[in-house]
């Protein structure tokens, strides 16, 4: 009777496991025999952070130990915060079947390869009415078994910061360069102006080489100029763009 009471505890025990394979041995319920119950294990991003209109990745990747097939299937599902009500926005079986209605209608996208374990999504457009908690669910038949890991995803606007930094790097890319000519261009005329103050006082009149060389250095001047006015209208071009 004791020995009889031990086995079934043993069979308790063994069916309220989670591990990834368990084995009741002869004399477990009513079959008997050694059976085998494998499950998957499936991992997704805790937390997810996206903004309003910038498409939003949602990671999901499985381990499962059975060869994928035609059977294997994968659901996501979504909850809206503070609801219990969920919706089916992604089915996948042999073919991707991404939601035809509700507010992710033509906006789920598959971007994984269960050949590799990837079960992952992608959201489009999201706005601000796409927060809540996202379910990724995959079953590989016999692989069953399997936790249902959960994401939450919150979309918000960009903020200020994160937009005055972009114009920021994009004026130092801009202003740099430009400045860097400006300020040889003021050298060169710098330094020409004192040579011809230099000349004046001493009544020194130049040769036909000179003459030539302050021509060429006179279109120089003129070329650097128009480089210069070319970077401002540039300028002015990529501001605009950026507001």
């Amino acid at each position: 009777m004791k020995a009889f009471r031990a086995r079934n505890s043993v069979c308790q025990v063994m069916e309220g496991t989670t591990s990834l394979a368990w084995q009741s041995q002869s004399g477990c319920g009513r079959n008997r025999g050694v059976h085998i119950v494998l499950s998957l294990e499936i991992k997704a991003d805790a937390h997810v952070r996206g903004y309003v209109g910038e498409k939003i990745k949602l990671k999901c990747t499985f381990k499962s130990t059975s060869s994928v097939t035609d059977k294997l299937t994968i659901d996501w599902t979504y909850r809206p915060p503070s609801s219990s009500r969920t919706e089916s926005i992604f089915h996948y079986q042999s073919f991707q079947y991404p939601t035809t209605a509700g507010t992710f209608r033509d906006r789920i996208s598959w971007v994984g390869d269960v050949y590799s374990g990837d079960a992952s999504i992608s959201i489009s457009n999201p706005t601000l009415k796409d927060n809540g908690t996202f379910s990724c669910a995959v079953k590989n038949p016999p692989d069953v078994h399997h936790n249902i890991p959960v994401t939450e995803l919150t979309v918000t606007e960009r903020g200020f910061g994160t937009m005055l930094s972009s114009v920021a790097l994009l004026s130092v890319l801009v202003f740099l360069p430009s400045a860097v000519v400006v300020v040889l261009l003021l050298l060169r005329m710098a330094r020409k102006s004192a040579g011809l103050k230099k000349r004046s006082k001493s009544g020194y009149k130049k040769s036909s080489i000179e003459v030539s060389d302050d021509t060429d250095q006179e279109e120089g001047d003129d070329c650097v100029a128009r480089l210069c006015v070319r970077c401002a209208e540039c300028l002015d071009s990529d501001y605009e763009e950026t507001y």
